[in-house]
């Protein structure tokens, strides 16, 4: 399955990152390679549960990966 994931730089540091195919699903990391390692159990945790989410902020990019 392939999924494309919004990350966005955090305010405070580090990043934060959220599917818009899957509302609600987010996470964060202080680095992007903790950002992505962080993401595939929240992406396996927002498959079991059915959750809401927001639009994407203008600084913002859009990544592709595989689960």
């Amino acid at each position: 399955m392939k999924l494309s994931v919004v990350v966005h730089e955090a305010e405070e540091g580090g990043y934060w990152a959220e599917v818009p195919a899957i509302p609600g699903c987010a996470t964060q990391g202080e680095s992007f390679e903790e950002l992505l390692a962080n993401f595939y159990e929240a992406v396996e945790g927002c498959l079991s549960v059915d959750v809401s989410g927001t639009p994407a902020p203008e600084r913002s990019r859009v990544i592709e990966i595989a689960v």
